[in-house]
């Protein structure tokens, strides 16, 4: 099992506070890539988090404070690391 260990440039808090399955607060975000009714994408501080769900809209976001509110029914979070441009290409390259 990987350790987590956080890394110089995580320096922005990230929480999650979900109530009820249908209003997520989300801190430590850096912008929203994308928010559609069955699914979320948004960059925080601590790599890409991914939301599936239903109904889902962004009914707050301030990024001077690094925070976004969401609701809808959420089914799932994900976390993912970010992809650098043409990752896959570049390493079969390689």
């Amino acid at each position: 099992m990987e350790k987590w260990t956080e890394k110089p440039s995580d320096t922005q808090p990230h929480d999650l506070i979900l109530e009820g399955r249908s209003k997520l607060t989300v801190t430590g975000v850096r912008r929203v890539i994308r928010c559609e009714p069955d699914g979320a994408a948004i960059e925080t501080s601590r790599g890409i988090l991914n939301l599936v769900g239903a109904e889902l809209s962004v009914t707050a976001l301030d990024l001077d404070l690094g925070e976004a509110r969401l609701a809808g029914r959420i089914d799932a979070l994900e976390y993912t690391e970010k992809r650098t441009p043409g990752g896959f290409l570049r390493r079969l390259a390689r």
